[in-house]
Protein backbone atom coordinates (compact mmCIF):
# COMPACT_ATOMS: atom_id res chain seq x y z
CA UNK A 1 0.00 0.00 0.00
CA UNK A 2 1.55 3.25 -1.14
CA UNK A 3 1.03 6.50 0.74
CA UNK A 4 1.20 10.05 -0.60
CA UNK A 5 -0.38 13.50 -0.30
CA UNK A 6 -2.52 15.53 -2.68
CA UNK A 7 -3.05 19.25 -2.78
CA UNK A 8 -6.60 20.40 -3.38
CA UNK A 9 -5.57 21.74 -6.81
CA UNK A 10 -3.95 18.40 -7.61
CA UNK A 11 -7.10 16.57 -6.58
CA UNK A 12 -9.29 18.80 -8.77
CA UNK A 13 -6.95 18.33 -11.75
CA UNK A 14 -6.92 14.56 -11.36
CA UNK A 15 -10.71 14.40 -11.21
CA UNK A 16 -10.93 16.60 -14.33
CA UNK A 17 -8.45 14.29 -16.09
CA UNK A 18 -10.78 11.34 -15.41
CA UNK A 19 -8.18 9.34 -13.49
CA UNK A 20 -10.10 9.52 -10.20
CA UNK A 21 -13.45 7.74 -10.46
CA UNK A 22 -16.28 6.47 -8.28
CA UNK A 23 -17.19 2.77 -8.46
CA UNK A 24 -20.87 1.90 -8.60
CA UNK A 25 -20.76 0.02 -5.30
CA UNK A 26 -20.21 3.31 -3.47
CA UNK A 27 -23.28 5.14 -2.20
CA UNK A 28 -24.03 8.57 -3.65
CA UNK A 29 -23.08 11.97 -2.27
CA UNK A 30 -25.12 12.59 0.89
CA UNK A 31 -23.50 15.51 2.71
CA UNK A 32 -25.61 18.55 3.55
CA UNK A 33 -24.21 22.04 2.66
CA UNK A 34 -23.48 22.76 6.34
CA UNK A 35 -21.23 19.71 6.52
CA UNK A 36 -19.33 20.84 3.41
CA UNK A 37 -18.84 24.28 5.02
CA UNK A 38 -17.65 22.58 8.23
CA UNK A 39 -15.01 20.65 6.21
CA UNK A 40 -13.75 23.95 4.74
CA UNK A 41 -13.53 25.43 8.22
CA UNK A 42 -11.47 22.45 9.42
CA UNK A 43 -9.03 22.79 6.51
CA UNK A 44 -8.68 26.54 7.12
CA UNK A 45 -7.86 25.95 10.79
CA UNK A 46 -5.33 23.23 9.90
CA UNK A 47 -7.28 20.49 11.61
CA UNK A 48 -6.84 16.88 10.40
CA UNK A 49 -9.62 15.75 8.06
CA UNK A 50 -8.58 12.13 7.63
CA UNK A 51 -7.06 10.31 4.69
CA UNK A 52 -8.65 8.95 1.53
CA UNK A 53 -8.21 5.46 0.13
CA UNK A 54 -7.88 4.66 -3.58
CA UNK A 55 -7.87 1.35 -5.37
CA UNK A 56 -5.53 1.60 -8.35
CA UNK A 57 -6.63 -0.91 -10.93
CA UNK A 58 -6.10 -1.91 -14.53
CA UNK A 59 -9.48 -3.68 -14.43
CA UNK A 60 -12.25 -1.57 -15.89
CA UNK A 61 -15.41 -1.44 -13.81
CA UNK A 62 -18.50 -1.83 -15.95
CA UNK A 63 -20.48 0.15 -13.39
CA UNK A 64 -19.40 3.61 -12.27
CA UNK A 65 -21.10 6.44 -10.42
CA UNK A 66 -21.04 10.18 -10.96
CA UNK A 67 -19.10 12.34 -8.53
CA UNK A 68 -22.06 13.89 -6.76
CA UNK A 69 -23.88 16.01 -9.38
CA UNK A 70 -20.90 15.97 -11.78
CA UNK A 71 -20.54 13.57 -14.70
CA UNK A 72 -16.89 12.59 -14.79
CA UNK A 73 -14.96 13.01 -18.05
CA UNK A 74 -13.41 10.02 -19.77
CA UNK A 75 -9.81 9.35 -18.67
CA UNK A 76 -7.17 11.30 -20.54
CA UNK A 77 -5.04 8.16 -20.41
CA UNK A 78 -6.35 4.62 -20.46
CA UNK A 79 -4.90 3.15 -17.25
CA UNK A 80 -4.32 3.03 -14.38
CA UNK A 81 -7.44 4.42 -12.77
CA UNK A 82 -7.81 5.24 -9.08
CA UNK A 83 -11.22 4.22 -7.74
CA UNK A 84 -12.32 5.84 -4.50
CA UNK A 85 -12.82 3.30 -1.72
CA UNK A 86 -13.01 5.74 1.18
CA UNK A 87 -13.30 9.51 1.29
CA UNK A 88 -15.85 10.03 -1.47
CA UNK A 89 -17.84 12.63 0.50
CA UNK A 90 -14.73 14.74 1.16
CA UNK A 91 -13.42 14.41 -2.41
CA UNK A 92 -16.79 15.39 -3.86
CA UNK A 93 -17.03 18.34 -1.48
CA UNK A 94 -13.55 19.66 -2.35
CA UNK A 95 -14.06 19.21 -6.07
CA UNK A 96 -17.53 20.75 -6.03
CA UNK A 97 -16.43 23.81 -4.06
CA UNK A 98 -13.22 24.64 -5.96
CA UNK A 99 -13.66 23.50 -9.57
CA UNK A 100 -15.00 25.96 -12.16
CA UNK A 101 -14.99 23.95 -15.40
CA UNK A 102 -17.75 21.31 -15.11
CA UNK A 103 -21.43 22.17 -15.02
CA UNK A 104 -23.44 19.93 -12.68
CA UNK A 105 -25.96 17.66 -14.43
CA UNK A 106 -28.37 18.16 -11.55
CA UNK A 107 -28.94 21.08 -9.22
CA UNK A 108 -27.09 21.16 -5.92
CA UNK A 109 -26.62 23.85 -3.29
CA UNK A 110 -24.02 21.84 -1.40
CA UNK A 111 -21.01 23.63 -2.91
CA UNK A 112 -21.95 27.31 -2.66
CA UNK A 113 -19.61 27.93 0.26
CA UNK A 114 -18.37 31.40 1.22
CA UNK A 115 -15.77 32.83 3.60
CA UNK A 116 -17.43 35.27 5.98
CA UNK A 117 -15.18 38.32 6.28
CA UNK A 118 -17.40 39.76 8.99
CA UNK A 119 -16.52 36.94 11.38
CA UNK A 120 -13.68 37.65 13.79
CA UNK A 121 -10.43 36.07 12.63
CA UNK A 122 -9.81 32.90 14.61
CA UNK A 123 -13.30 33.01 16.06
CA UNK A 124 -14.61 29.79 17.49
CA UNK A 125 -17.78 30.07 15.44
CA UNK A 126 -17.55 28.90 11.85
CA UNK A 127 -16.14 31.43 9.40
CA UNK A 128 -17.60 29.55 6.44
CA UNK A 129 -21.22 29.60 5.38
CA UNK A 130 -23.21 27.64 2.82
CA UNK A 131 -25.69 29.77 0.87
CA UNK A 132 -28.28 28.20 -1.44
CA UNK A 133 -28.08 29.03 -5.11
CA UNK A 134 -26.24 32.24 -5.89
CA UNK A 135 -27.61 33.89 -2.75
CA UNK A 136 -24.16 34.90 -1.56
CA UNK A 137 -23.23 36.82 -4.69
CA UNK A 138 -23.01 40.57 -4.26
CA UNK A 139 -22.79 40.45 -0.45
CA UNK A 140 -19.51 42.28 0.34
CA UNK A 141 -18.62 40.26 3.42
CA UNK A 142 -19.07 36.87 1.68
CA UNK A 143 -16.20 35.70 -0.54
CA UNK A 144 -16.83 32.63 -2.78
CA UNK A 145 -14.27 29.86 -2.25
CA UNK A 146 -14.49 28.77 -5.89
CA UNK A 147 -12.34 31.79 -6.84
CA UNK A 148 -9.34 30.70 -4.76
CA UNK A 149 -7.87 28.52 -7.51
CA UNK A 150 -8.75 30.82 -10.42
CA UNK A 151 -6.00 33.52 -10.49
CA UNK A 152 -7.74 35.87 -12.89
CA UNK A 153 -11.09 35.70 -11.12
CA UNK A 154 -9.41 36.05 -7.73
CA UNK A 155 -7.55 39.17 -8.88
CA UNK A 156 -10.73 40.78 -10.20
CA UNK A 157 -12.69 39.96 -7.05
CA UNK A 158 -10.02 41.42 -4.71
CA UNK A 159 -8.77 44.48 -6.63
CA UNK A 160 -11.02 46.98 -4.85
CA UNK A 161 -10.59 45.54 -1.36
CA UNK A 162 -8.88 47.48 1.41
CA UNK A 163 -5.42 46.36 2.51
CA UNK A 164 -6.60 44.52 5.62
CA UNK A 165 -9.30 42.61 3.77
CA UNK A 166 -6.92 41.82 0.91
CA UNK A 167 -4.39 40.39 3.35
CA UNK A 168 -7.09 38.17 4.87
CA UNK A 169 -8.14 36.89 1.45
CA UNK A 170 -4.56 36.23 0.34
CA UNK A 171 -4.01 34.29 3.58
CA UNK A 172 -7.25 32.39 2.91
CA UNK A 173 -6.01 31.49 -0.56
CA UNK A 174 -2.61 30.42 0.76
CA UNK A 175 -4.06 28.07 3.37
CA UNK A 176 -6.21 26.24 0.87
CA UNK A 177 -3.54 26.13 -1.84
CA UNK A 178 -1.04 24.64 0.60
CA UNK A 179 -3.47 22.24 2.28
CA UNK A 180 -2.49 18.59 1.88
CA UNK A 181 -4.86 15.64 1.71
CA UNK A 182 -3.33 12.34 2.77
CA UNK A 183 -4.09 9.44 0.46
CA UNK A 184 -3.28 5.78 0.35
CA UNK A 185 -3.31 3.62 -2.75
CA UNK A 186 -4.00 -0.10 -2.90
CA UNK A 187 -2.83 -1.95 -5.99
CA UNK A 188 -4.07 -5.50 -6.54
CA UNK A 189 -5.22 -7.68 -9.41
CA UNK A 190 -5.98 -11.22 -8.27
CA UNK A 191 -9.11 -12.08 -6.34
CA UNK A 192 -7.40 -13.61 -3.32
CA UNK A 193 -5.91 -10.19 -2.67
CA UNK A 194 -9.40 -8.71 -3.01
CA UNK A 195 -10.72 -11.10 -0.34
CA UNK A 196 -8.02 -10.05 2.11
CA UNK A 197 -8.53 -6.38 1.34
CA UNK A 198 -12.27 -6.68 1.90
CA UNK A 199 -11.83 -8.29 5.29
CA UNK A 200 -9.24 -5.76 6.46
CA UNK A 201 -10.92 -2.67 5.04
CA UNK A 202 -14.30 -3.67 6.45
CA UNK A 203 -12.73 -4.15 9.87
CA UNK A 204 -11.40 -0.61 9.58
CA UNK A 205 -14.95 0.64 9.24
CA UNK A 206 -15.02 1.37 5.50
CA UNK A 207 -18.43 0.24 4.21
CA UNK A 208 -17.61 -1.85 1.15
CA UNK A 209 -20.39 -3.97 -0.30
CA UNK A 210 -19.05 -7.21 -1.75
CA UNK A 211 -22.29 -7.97 -3.59
CA UNK A 212 -22.47 -4.62 -5.34
CA UNK A 213 -18.78 -4.65 -6.22
CA UNK A 214 -18.99 -8.08 -7.80
CA UNK A 215 -22.19 -7.18 -9.62
CA UNK A 216 -20.59 -4.07 -11.08
CA UNK A 217 -17.14 -5.46 -11.77
CA UNK A 218 -17.34 -9.12 -12.61
CA UNK A 219 -20.78 -10.03 -13.83
CA UNK A 220 -22.78 -7.17 -15.25
CA UNK A 221 -21.56 -7.63 -18.83
CA UNK A 222 -23.06 -11.08 -19.12
CA UNK A 223 -25.21 -11.69 -16.07
CA UNK A 224 -27.26 -9.18 -14.08
CA UNK A 225 -26.89 -10.66 -10.62
CA UNK A 226 -28.94 -7.95 -8.97
CA UNK A 227 -31.87 -8.60 -11.30
CA UNK A 228 -31.73 -12.35 -10.72
CA UNK A 229 -31.59 -11.84 -6.95
CA UNK A 230 -34.66 -9.61 -7.07
CA UNK A 231 -36.44 -12.28 -9.14
CA UNK A 232 -35.48 -14.83 -6.51
CA UNK A 233 -36.97 -12.59 -3.84
CA UNK A 234 -40.22 -12.49 -5.79
CA UNK A 235 -40.11 -16.28 -6.16
CA UNK A 236 -40.04 -16.84 -2.39
CA UNK A 237 -42.40 -13.96 -1.57
CA UNK A 238 -45.51 -16.20 -1.33
CA UNK A 239 -43.71 -18.20 1.36
CA UNK A 240 -43.01 -15.22 3.60
CA UNK A 241 -39.36 -14.76 2.60
CA UNK A 242 -39.70 -11.86 0.15
CA UNK A 243 -37.20 -9.76 2.13
CA UNK A 244 -34.44 -12.18 1.33
CA UNK A 245 -34.02 -10.27 -1.93
CA UNK A 246 -32.63 -7.43 0.19
CA UNK A 247 -30.26 -9.73 2.09
CA UNK A 248 -27.60 -9.68 -0.59
CA UNK A 249 -24.71 -10.73 1.64
CA UNK A 250 -26.72 -13.73 2.86
CA UNK A 251 -27.58 -14.73 -0.71
CA UNK A 252 -23.95 -14.43 -1.75
CA UNK A 253 -22.99 -16.80 1.05
CA UNK A 254 -25.70 -19.25 -0.06
CA UNK A 255 -24.37 -19.03 -3.62
CA UNK A 256 -20.77 -19.68 -2.56
CA UNK A 257 -21.89 -22.52 -0.27
CA UNK A 258 -23.69 -24.28 -3.14
CA UNK A 259 -20.99 -23.77 -5.77
CA UNK A 260 -17.79 -23.86 -3.72
CA UNK A 261 -18.87 -25.67 -0.56
CA UNK A 262 -17.50 -22.67 1.34
CA UNK A 263 -19.26 -19.43 2.33
CA UNK A 264 -16.20 -17.36 3.24
CA UNK A 265 -15.41 -13.99 1.67
CA UNK A 266 -12.52 -15.58 -0.18
CA UNK A 267 -14.89 -18.04 -1.86
CA UNK A 268 -17.43 -15.35 -2.67
CA UNK A 269 -14.93 -13.20 -4.56
CA UNK A 270 -13.55 -16.24 -6.39
CA UNK A 271 -16.94 -17.02 -7.93
CA UNK A 272 -17.05 -16.94 -11.70
CA UNK A 273 -19.95 -15.16 -13.38
CA UNK A 274 -20.78 -17.83 -16.01
CA UNK A 275 -20.69 -20.53 -13.29
CA UNK A 276 -23.15 -18.61 -11.15
CA UNK A 277 -25.39 -18.17 -14.17
CA UNK A 278 -25.28 -21.85 -15.10
CA UNK A 279 -25.85 -22.93 -11.46
CA UNK A 280 -28.46 -20.37 -10.57
CA UNK A 281 -31.37 -22.81 -10.79
CA UNK A 282 -29.50 -25.23 -8.52
CA UNK A 283 -28.97 -22.40 -6.04
CA UNK A 284 -32.63 -21.47 -6.34
CA UNK A 285 -33.77 -25.04 -5.64
CA UNK A 286 -31.48 -25.15 -2.61
CA UNK A 287 -32.99 -21.95 -1.26
CA UNK A 288 -36.58 -22.98 -1.94
CA UNK A 289 -35.98 -26.41 -0.40
CA UNK A 290 -34.46 -24.83 2.71
CA UNK A 291 -37.39 -22.42 3.05
CA UNK A 292 -39.95 -25.20 2.63
CA UNK A 293 -38.20 -27.24 5.32
CA UNK A 294 -38.06 -24.28 7.70
CA UNK A 295 -41.74 -23.52 7.17
CA UNK A 296 -43.12 -27.03 7.50
CA UNK A 297 -40.79 -28.66 10.01
CA UNK A 298 -39.85 -25.70 12.20
CA UNK A 299 -42.69 -23.19 11.67
CA UNK A 300 -40.25 -20.51 10.47
CA UNK A 301 -42.60 -18.52 8.26
CA UNK A 302 -40.37 -15.50 7.67
CA UNK A 303 -36.75 -14.49 7.83
CA UNK A 304 -37.61 -12.13 10.70
CA UNK A 305 -38.63 -14.95 13.04
CA UNK A 306 -35.51 -17.03 12.32
CA UNK A 307 -33.17 -16.83 15.34
CA UNK A 308 -30.08 -16.77 13.13
CA UNK A 309 -30.68 -16.08 9.40
CA UNK A 310 -27.09 -17.25 8.72
CA UNK A 311 -28.31 -20.82 9.37
CA UNK A 312 -30.01 -20.62 5.98
CA UNK A 313 -26.62 -20.96 4.27
CA UNK A 314 -25.78 -24.62 5.15
CA UNK A 315 -29.46 -25.58 4.64
CA UNK A 316 -29.29 -24.12 1.14
CA UNK A 317 -26.24 -26.30 0.49
CA UNK A 318 -28.10 -29.39 1.71
CA UNK A 319 -31.19 -28.90 -0.48
CA UNK A 320 -29.35 -27.75 -3.61
CA UNK A 321 -29.75 -30.26 -6.43
CA UNK A 322 -29.60 -30.66 -10.19
CA UNK A 323 -32.91 -32.54 -10.07
CA UNK A 324 -35.76 -30.38 -11.35
CA UNK A 325 -38.12 -31.98 -8.81
CA UNK A 326 -35.85 -30.88 -5.93
CA UNK A 327 -34.19 -32.89 -3.16
CA UNK A 328 -36.46 -34.80 -0.78
CA UNK A 329 -34.73 -35.92 2.42
CA UNK A 330 -35.62 -39.12 4.25
CA UNK A 331 -37.42 -39.11 7.59
CA UNK A 332 -34.07 -39.70 9.35
CA UNK A 333 -32.47 -36.80 7.56
CA UNK A 334 -35.37 -34.53 8.49
CA UNK A 335 -35.08 -35.49 12.15
CA UNK A 336 -31.35 -34.83 12.03
CA UNK A 337 -31.92 -31.40 10.48
CA UNK A 338 -34.48 -30.53 13.15
CA UNK A 339 -32.00 -31.46 15.86
CA UNK A 340 -29.28 -29.48 14.10
CA UNK A 341 -31.54 -26.41 14.01
CA UNK A 342 -32.52 -26.53 17.67
CA UNK A 343 -29.03 -27.32 18.92
CA UNK A 344 -27.67 -24.39 16.92
CA UNK A 345 -30.22 -22.12 18.56
CA UNK A 346 -29.53 -23.43 22.06
CA UNK A 347 -25.76 -23.20 21.61
CA UNK A 348 -26.01 -19.68 20.12
CA UNK A 349 -23.37 -20.79 17.64
CA UNK A 350 -24.18 -18.12 15.08
CA UNK A 351 -23.89 -15.25 17.52
CA UNK A 352 -20.17 -15.32 16.64
CA UNK A 353 -17.60 -17.29 14.64
CA UNK A 354 -19.96 -17.40 11.65
CA UNK A 355 -17.33 -18.36 9.04
CA UNK A 356 -15.99 -21.20 11.16
CA UNK A 357 -19.47 -22.54 11.92
CA UNK A 358 -20.54 -22.25 8.31
CA UNK A 359 -17.56 -24.38 7.28
CA UNK A 360 -18.34 -27.04 9.90
CA UNK A 361 -22.07 -27.11 9.15
CA UNK A 362 -21.62 -27.22 5.38
CA UNK A 363 -19.30 -30.22 5.80
CA UNK A 364 -21.88 -31.90 8.06
CA UNK A 365 -24.68 -31.22 5.57
CA UNK A 366 -22.66 -32.96 2.85
CA UNK A 367 -22.12 -35.92 5.18
CA UNK A 368 -25.82 -36.12 6.09
CA UNK A 369 -26.86 -35.95 2.45
CA UNK A 370 -24.77 -39.02 1.66
CA UNK A 371 -25.39 -40.82 4.97
CA UNK A 372 -28.74 -40.42 6.72
CA UNK A 373 -27.24 -41.77 9.96
CA UNK A 374 -24.84 -38.82 10.35
CA UNK A 375 -25.26 -37.23 13.78
CA UNK A 376 -24.89 -33.64 14.93
CA UNK A 377 -21.39 -33.21 16.28
CA UNK A 378 -21.26 -29.99 18.28
CA UNK A 379 -21.98 -29.26 21.93
CA UNK A 380 -25.11 -27.57 23.27
CA UNK A 381 -26.95 -27.59 26.59
CA UNK A 382 -30.46 -26.93 27.81
CA UNK A 383 -30.78 -23.77 29.82
CA UNK A 384 -34.32 -22.80 30.92
CA UNK A 385 -33.18 -19.50 32.33
CA UNK A 386 -32.99 -17.92 28.87
CA UNK A 387 -36.77 -17.66 29.18
CA UNK A 388 -36.43 -15.36 32.18
CA UNK A 389 -35.30 -12.59 29.84
CA UNK A 390 -37.72 -9.86 28.75
CA UNK A 391 -40.10 -10.76 25.93
CA UNK A 392 -38.93 -8.86 22.84
CA UNK A 393 -39.77 -10.00 19.32
CA UNK A 394 -36.37 -8.91 18.03
CA UNK A 395 -34.27 -11.06 20.38
CA UNK A 396 -32.98 -14.58 19.80
CA UNK A 397 -34.39 -15.86 23.12
CA UNK A 398 -37.90 -14.68 22.23
CA UNK A 399 -37.71 -16.10 18.70
CA UNK A 400 -36.67 -19.49 20.07
CA UNK A 401 -39.59 -19.36 22.50
CA UNK A 402 -42.12 -18.43 19.81
CA UNK A 403 -40.95 -21.24 17.52
CA UNK A 404 -41.09 -23.64 20.47
CA UNK A 405 -44.72 -22.72 21.10
CA UNK A 406 -45.48 -22.86 17.36
CA UNK A 407 -44.19 -26.45 17.21
CA UNK A 408 -47.22 -27.47 19.31
CA UNK A 409 -49.81 -25.97 16.89
CA UNK A 410 -51.17 -23.65 19.59
CA UNK A 411 -54.69 -22.29 19.99
CA UNK A 412 -55.70 -18.97 21.49
CA UNK A 413 -55.92 -19.53 25.21
CA UNK A 414 -59.53 -18.48 25.89
CA UNK A 415 -61.48 -19.00 22.65
CA UNK A 416 -59.66 -22.17 21.52
CA UNK A 417 -59.43 -20.53 18.06
CA UNK A 418 -56.73 -21.95 15.80
CA UNK A 419 -53.65 -19.78 15.48
CA UNK A 420 -52.91 -19.18 11.80
CA UNK A 421 -49.16 -19.63 12.12
CA UNK A 422 -48.35 -18.67 8.54
CA UNK A 423 -50.12 -15.36 9.09
CA UNK A 424 -49.09 -14.64 12.68
CA UNK A 425 -45.44 -15.63 12.23
CA UNK A 426 -45.17 -13.80 8.93
CA UNK A 427 -46.21 -10.51 10.51
CA UNK A 428 -44.78 -11.50 13.89
CA UNK A 429 -45.68 -8.49 15.94
CA UNK A 430 -46.00 -8.07 19.67
CA UNK A 431 -49.82 -7.89 19.52
CA UNK A 432 -50.13 -11.63 18.80
CA UNK A 433 -48.68 -12.54 22.20
CA UNK A 434 -49.92 -11.65 25.67
CA UNK A 435 -49.24 -12.32 29.34
CA UNK A 436 -50.59 -15.47 30.98
CA UNK A 437 -50.45 -13.75 34.35
CA UNK A 438 -51.61 -10.21 33.42
CA UNK A 439 -49.20 -7.43 34.21
CA UNK A 440 -51.74 -5.36 36.15
CA UNK A 441 -52.68 -8.41 38.25
CA UNK A 442 -49.02 -9.09 39.12
CA UNK A 443 -48.44 -5.47 40.06
CA UNK A 444 -51.42 -5.62 42.42
CA UNK A 445 -49.78 -8.65 44.04
CA UNK A 446 -46.42 -6.89 44.34
CA UNK A 447 -44.82 -9.37 41.91
CA UNK A 448 -41.99 -8.50 39.52
CA UNK A 449 -41.02 -10.18 36.25
CA UNK A 450 -44.34 -9.80 34.42
CA UNK A 451 -42.53 -9.46 31.09
CA UNK A 452 -40.47 -12.63 31.41
CA UNK A 453 -40.65 -14.69 28.23
CA UNK A 454 -42.01 -17.66 30.19
CA UNK A 455 -45.13 -15.63 31.05
CA UNK A 456 -46.32 -15.33 27.43
CA UNK A 457 -48.46 -17.37 25.08
CA UNK A 458 -50.34 -17.03 21.80
CA UNK A 459 -53.43 -14.97 22.59
CA UNK A 460 -55.69 -13.12 20.18
CA UNK A 461 -56.47 -9.46 20.75
CA UNK A 462 -60.13 -10.38 21.34
CA UNK A 463 -59.19 -12.93 24.02
CA UNK A 464 -56.85 -10.44 25.62
CA UNK A 465 -59.73 -7.95 25.93
CA UNK A 466 -61.76 -10.62 27.75
CA UNK A 467 -58.94 -11.26 30.20
CA UNK A 468 -57.68 -7.70 30.79
CA UNK A 469 -56.32 -7.66 34.37
CA UNK A 470 -58.13 -10.76 35.65
CA UNK A 471 -56.19 -13.31 37.63
CA UNK A 472 -55.70 -16.74 36.01
CA UNK A 473 -58.08 -18.28 38.54
CA UNK A 474 -60.78 -15.86 37.30
CA UNK A 475 -60.36 -16.01 33.53
CA UNK A 476 -59.79 -19.76 33.68
CA UNK A 477 -63.57 -20.00 33.99
CA UNK A 478 -63.98 -18.33 30.58
CA UNK A 479 -62.41 -21.36 28.87
CA UNK A 480 -64.86 -24.11 28.02
CA UNK A 481 -64.14 -27.21 30.13
CA UNK A 482 -64.05 -29.49 27.08
CA UNK A 483 -61.26 -27.37 25.55
CA UNK A 484 -59.07 -26.83 28.58
CA UNK A 485 -56.83 -29.89 28.55
CA UNK A 486 -55.99 -29.57 24.85
CA UNK A 487 -55.43 -25.81 24.94
CA UNK A 488 -53.23 -26.02 28.03
CA UNK A 489 -51.17 -28.88 26.62
CA UNK A 490 -50.55 -27.01 23.35
CA UNK A 491 -49.51 -23.89 25.30
CA UNK A 492 -47.22 -25.98 27.53
CA UNK A 493 -48.94 -24.89 30.73
CA UNK A 494 -48.43 -27.04 33.83
CA UNK A 495 -51.34 -28.84 35.48
CA UNK A 496 -53.38 -26.58 37.78
CA UNK A 497 -51.34 -23.60 36.61
CA UNK A 498 -54.21 -21.23 37.31
CA UNK A 499 -54.10 -22.14 41.01
CA UNK A 500 -50.35 -21.56 41.39
CA UNK A 501 -48.48 -18.60 42.72
CA UNK A 502 -46.67 -16.71 39.97
CA UNK A 503 -43.26 -17.96 41.06
CA UNK A 504 -44.41 -21.57 41.19
CA UNK A 505 -46.02 -21.18 37.77
CA UNK A 506 -42.80 -19.81 36.25
CA UNK A 507 -40.75 -22.64 37.72
CA UNK A 508 -43.13 -25.31 36.46
CA UNK A 509 -43.43 -23.80 33.01
CA UNK A 510 -39.67 -23.47 32.62
CA UNK A 511 -39.43 -27.19 33.28
CA UNK A 512 -42.06 -28.00 30.64
CA UNK A 513 -40.39 -25.76 28.07
CA UNK A 514 -37.08 -27.44 28.79
CA UNK A 515 -38.58 -30.91 28.37
CA UNK A 516 -39.98 -29.89 24.99
CA UNK A 517 -36.62 -28.52 23.91
CA UNK A 518 -35.07 -31.80 24.98
CA UNK A 519 -37.39 -33.72 22.66
CA UNK A 520 -36.75 -31.45 19.69
CA UNK A 521 -32.99 -31.18 20.09
CA UNK A 522 -32.29 -34.70 21.28
CA UNK A 523 -30.35 -33.24 24.21
CA UNK A 524 -30.78 -34.99 27.55
CA UNK A 525 -31.82 -33.04 30.60
CA UNK A 526 -28.65 -32.52 32.59
CA UNK A 527 -28.86 -34.80 35.64
CA UNK A 528 -26.00 -32.82 37.18
CA UNK A 529 -27.90 -29.55 36.88
CA UNK A 530 -28.10 -27.27 39.90
CA UNK A 531 -30.63 -27.83 42.67
CA UNK A 532 -32.88 -25.02 41.52
CA UNK A 533 -33.43 -26.64 38.13
CA UNK A 534 -34.23 -29.95 39.83
CA UNK A 535 -36.86 -28.16 41.88
CA UNK A 536 -38.35 -26.73 38.68
CA UNK A 537 -38.73 -30.26 37.32
CA UNK A 538 -40.15 -31.54 40.57
CA UNK A 539 -42.97 -29.00 40.47
CA UNK A 540 -44.25 -30.55 37.23
CA UNK A 541 -44.34 -34.05 38.69
CA UNK A 542 -41.71 -35.17 36.14
CA UNK A 543 -38.57 -37.02 37.08
CA UNK A 544 -35.23 -35.71 35.91
CA UNK A 545 -34.40 -37.32 32.56
CA UNK A 546 -37.95 -38.55 31.90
Amino acid sequence: MAGDTLTIRGLVERVLSGTIRIPKFQRGFVWEPEKVAFLMDSIYRGYPIGSVLFWRSSEKLTGERNLGPFQLPEPSKKWPIDYVLDGQQRITSLFGVFQTLLQPIEESDAFQVYFDLSADEGALEDQFVAVSGQGGEGIPNLFPLRLLFDPAAFAIATRDRDANTLNRLVELQRRFQEAQLKNEIIEFDDREQIAMIFERVNRAGIPLDTFQLLTAWTWSDEFDLNERVQQLGSEVSPYGFSKIGDQQDLLMKCTAAVIEGDASTKSIVSLHGPTVRSKFEVIQRGLLGAIEFLRHELKVHSLEIMPYPAMLVPLCRFFATEAVSGFHPSAKQRRALVRWFWRNCLARRYSGGVNQNHAADIAWMDELKSDENATVNFEARLDPFHFLNTFNIGTVNTKIFILLLASRYPRSLVSNAKVNLSDVLLRCNRNEFHHIFPKAHLLSQGEQGANWIANFCFLSAADNQKIKDKSPSEYHKLIKPEHRDDVFKRAMLPEKWHQMTYRDFIGARLALLTMELSKLSGLPVDKESDEYFKRLLARTGLAVGS
